[in-house]
């Protein structure tokens, strides 16, 4: 019942209404009380004149300049009755500021000249008192009552302002936040398949090797197998690390290779892959049938774990683009330290996939390639060589003063 009654006096026109009947009790009370010296006391006339001018403002918001026009009629009317005029004159002030708070400042000043004009006509009819004093009350009471008003108007306007900015706040806010949940998607499908697509390609090799010495070669065979098993284990170990730091909260970079574990204690994670673990990489493809060399020139340092993370994914997506689509081939992976700057360049000599089957710089991995150094403030490029294979190119920014 309580919670009724606030969303009642919140609606407008229920306030309006509640206003006039206190406008209209105000007026009655002072009509009943004695008029001053010449004008004659309230009859039926002019307690209906008096109920009709004051309830008009109930509608004061609907039609705010024709209310004006309504109330002033009346209150002329009441005047030229000879009632005391000061009896409806709130009403009619009240009616002159609703104006100048809905409507533009024209229509505020013509209405204040009609309520000014019943204003002096009061004086006028008047068996005593002072012109000059009527109209000072005139101009003073119309100009206040417009100037109350437009500031009524211009606070809302700047209220409307407010509300407009904070929706726009809100939605730049809400698009912000589907942006960021569909890069955090992005992500979470680069990593997977970052990590999937070399070792899944790797174990497929193995395996066939596997099973085509199986009968005649069985120590060929079993050291297939253990390489399934070693590149199986790390797979299922990252992907492992990778998605329950994302469930903590940590992200797929995680920290200090620790986890959390299913009972919510701390889990040993191998660290997050970086340069120092190229050489399992290399080792892995060479298993795979591809003789692929690493050479590193310049000033070797500490990188930061994201930079020296997006390397390695990035040799690894190029050598297993070479496992499935460059055999037989043999690989380089040049790493250069550069004052400022990160370059690594992975080429080699296969003759690549069939150009009609697939088109250049159209695969998932390169666009990944892409993406992740676009985050680091880097580029990637995947061409042909003119002499035959594929490079691609990785150029990252570093800062020189690490150690």
């Amino acid at each position: 019942m309580r919670m009724l009654r606030v969303s009642v006096l919140r609606h407008p026109l229920a306030v309006d209404i509640a206003l006039a009947l206190g406008f209209l009790a105000c007026a009655l009370l002072l009509g009943r009380q004695r008029p001053s010296e010449g004008y004659q006391p309230l009859t039926v006339s002019g307690y209906a004149l008096t109920v009709l001018v004051n309830l008009a403002v109930a509608a004061r918001r609907l039609a705010p300049v024709v209310v004006t026009a309504v109330v002033c009629g009346l209150w002329a009317v009441y005047v030229a009755a000879g009632f005391w005029p000061a009896v409806n004159s709130l009403a009619s002030l009240l009616a002159l500021y609703t104006v100048a708070a809905e409507r533009p400042l024209r229509a505020a000043v013509g209405c204040a000249a009609g309520v000014g004009g019943v204003w002096v006509y009061g004086g006028v009819v008047s068996p005593r008192g002072s012109m000059s004093a009527v109209v000072v009350q005139a101009v003073v009471f119309s100009a206040v009552m417009i100037r109350f008003g437009a500031a009524a108007r211009e606070s809302a306007a700047r209220g409307e302002r407010l509300a407009e900015l904070a929706g726009q706040l809100r939605r730049e806010r809400d698009e912000k936040a589907r942006r960021a949940v569909v890069e955090e998607q992005t992500r979470i499908a680069r990593e997977l398949h970052d990590v999937t697509a070399h070792h899944v390609s790797v174990i497929s090799l193995q395996a066939g090797l596997a099973r085509y010495v199986l009968a005649r070669d069985p120590d060929t065979a079993r050291r297939a197998l253990e390489t399934i098993a070693a590149t199986s284990g790390e797979a299922l170990d990252e992907m492992r690390r990778m998605l329950t730091l994302l469930r903590a909260g940590g992200g797929a970079g995680g920290v200090d290779g620790v986890g959390v574990d299913e009972g919510g204690g701390a889990a040993p994670f191998a660290p997050v892959p970086g340069l120092r673990r190229l050489d399992e990489v290399l080792a892995r493809v060479r298993a795979g049938g591809v003789p692929v060399e690493l050479v590193v020139e310049g000033d070797v340092r500490p990188l930061p774990p994201g930079v020296e993370l997006c390397a390695y994914r990035v040799v690894q997506e190029a050598l297993t683009n070479v496992l499935k689509h460059a055999r037989p081939a043999s690989a380089e992976v040049r790493l250069t330290y550069r004052p400022y700057a990160l370059e690594l360049r992975v080429t080699d000599d296969g003759q690549g996939a069939d150009p009609a089957t697939v088109a250049p710089g159209t695969g998932h991995g390169l666009i990944g390639m892409r993406e992740r150094a676009k985050l680091y403030g880097g580029a990637v490029t995947a061409a042909r060589r003119p002499d035959g294979g594929f490079e691609v190119l990785l150029s990252l920014p570093t800062s020189g003063g690490q150690r």
